[in-house]
């Protein structure tokens, strides 16, 4: 069984190790965030502070919309599309990593505390019982001071939540 994350898909592009990991992981990323993917592509607006940095996550995330554009993995997505909370089947990212997409729905359970697209990951979290990994710090601390029941993981923990899951399957 491969360890699993709720995560957005810029995610993929900015942090390469994800698609990379040691063992078999899912990333279950709510479709809104594929939608984010584009805006992102669109914007003006710098991904990153370094300018070599932002081409360099611009480029992985035109490559990972044209990933997701294939039709194979178009019709994977398009699928889920119809029913709210339906999942996608596995897309593929490379040896050990696969994308599952989820047609999640906001429905402002947690008010002005989390943006839309942060209500999503913690519902997603929440229905499919798994944790949340991001580089949010603030949205970390707002996790932890609203009491909202998700276990979350700091993007530079990846390799520590990825082993943390083997030490307790395995006891």
């Amino acid at each position: 069984m491969p360890r699993q994350f709720v995560t957005e898909a810029v995610m993929m592009a900015i942090y390469g190790q994800l698609l990379i990991p040691r063992s078999p992981v899912e990333y279950i990323v709510p479709y809104t965030t594929i939608m984010e993917l584009y805006e992102l592509r669109d914007s003006d607006e710098p991904v990153m502070s370094q300018a070599d940095d932002d081409r360099h996550v611009r480029l992985r995330i035109r490559e990972l919309i044209n990933y997701f554009e294939e039709p194979l993995n178009a019709k994977k997505i398009n699928r889920c599309l119809n029913i709210p909370w339906a999942k996608s089947s596995g897309i593929l990212l490379g040896g050990h990593a696969q994308i599952t997409i989820i047609n999640s729905i906001d429905n402002a359970s947690y008010g002005e505390a989390f943006d839309p697209i942060e209500t999503e990951l913690l519902l997603a979290s929440q229905r499919e019982k798994v944790p949340i990994l991001t580089d949010q710090f603030e949205l970390i601390q707002r996790i932890i001071e609203g009491g909202v029941p998700v276990q979350v993981y700091d993007i530079d923990d990846f390799e520590f939540a990825m082993e943390e899951e083997n030490f307790r399957s395995s006891h």
